[in-house]
Parts: C-alpha cells; sequence; structure tokens
C-alpha cells in the first residue's frame, strides 16, 4: 500500500517496508555508505565518491525535486536513491542506485514501482523512461519487473532504452506491488 505525505511535489511516499523522501544535507554519511561501494556506481557516470563528496552531494539533492532518497521503514536507515526527473510537462525518466547490502531484497523494485505509480496517479505523467547498460543484467530486469518495455534504439548500442505509458501501467500488474 501507499501512502503520500505532504503537499505539492510531495515530501514523503510510504510503502510496507520503505519510506521515500526528500533528500536532507544530513545525508552525507549515508549516502557515502554505499557511494562508496564500487559495485554500487560500476554502472554510474561517475565513480566511487569520497565523504566529502557526497556530503556535497547531500546539500545539492536536498534542493533537487528529481532526488529521492529510500529509507528502511523499520529503523529509517537510507540504502539508496531514485531519480526521476521531468524531461518535459508529461514524461519523467527514472533511475536509481541501491547499497549493494540491500540487493535481492525487492526494495529496488518497490520504491521504484511507488514512485513510478505517484508519477502516474498523481502527477499527469504520460510517459516514464529509463536507461541502463546491456551488461548490467540487475537493473534492466528490475526495469522488465516494473512493466516497462526495452524500446529498440539502434543509435544507442551500448545502451538499453526502456518506457511505459501511463495506460500500459493503470492496465498492468505493477501496481499490485505498491497497493490499490
Amino acid at each position: 500500500m501507499i501512502t503520500v505525505q505532504g503537499a505539492g511535489a510531495l515530501e514523503k511516499i510510504r510503502t510496507d517496508r520503505l519510506t521515500i523522501r526528500r533528500f536532507t544535507a544530513t545525508d552525507g554519511d549515508a549516502l557515502h555508505g554505499y557511494l562508496s561501494q564500487p559495485e554500487a556506481v560500476r554502472f554510474e557516470p561517475y565513480g566511487v565518491q569520497t565523504r566529502l563528496q557526497c556530503h556535497e552531494l547531500a546539500l545539492d539533492r536536498e534542493g533537487d525535486e528529481a532526488f529521492w532518497a529510500v529509507c528502511r521503514a523499520g529503523d529509517e536507515r537510507l540504502i539508496g536513491n531514485l531519480y526521476l526527473h521531468r524531461d518535459d510537462p508529461r514524461t519523467y525518466t527514472l533511475g536509481y542506485v541501491f547499497d549493494p547490502a540491500q540487493w535481492g531484497q525487492g526494495y529496488a523494485t518497490e520504491a521504484a514501482a511507488a514512485l513510478v505509480d505517484v508519477c502516474f496517479r498523481s502527477w499527469g505523467a504520460h510517459r516514464v523512461t529509463a536507461g541502463c547498460s546491456p551488461d548490467n543484467t540487475r537493473s534492466w530486469r528490475l526495469l522488465e519487473r516494473l512493466g516497462m518495455r526495452r524500446e529498440d534504439a539502434p543509435q544507442l548500442r551500448d545502451a538499453y532504452q526502456y518506457a511505459v505509458l501511463e495506460d500500459e501501467w493503470s492496465a498492468g500488474s505493477v501496481g499490485r506491488l505498491v497497493g490499490p
């Protein structure tokens, strides 16, 4: 089940196991906990981040509506982040990075599904896209679990491009991942 708190761009989204919230300036150490791990950032356009870089990122993300902190509901520990950028009034791009210690537990799928669901149901999105490396099996499988389809993009030989439309999302079984 999804619970939404806050007005406007939303402050928090809650699922049964997660709190998805805005970043705060105090999230630097927690960001460092996973962005300092090579396997977490292997497919990102940046490398391993230092503690100082993570504190700067936390400050930057505090004011950036595209970034969302994903925390476990029980202890509110930051375990990853989502990126949902508004490309135009009805199209968004999704991204994510999670702590490798949390991989395989369904947190990334649950968090991404909740945020995409809010994007379609509350923000009037028509389309959500995402890209990933063909070598990043975990990522493209996550996108497929979300009900996104791989699009043919011959100009992007080194990347897979995925998308889902609002009517596909509404008609699909993905909503059952996150509640009514």
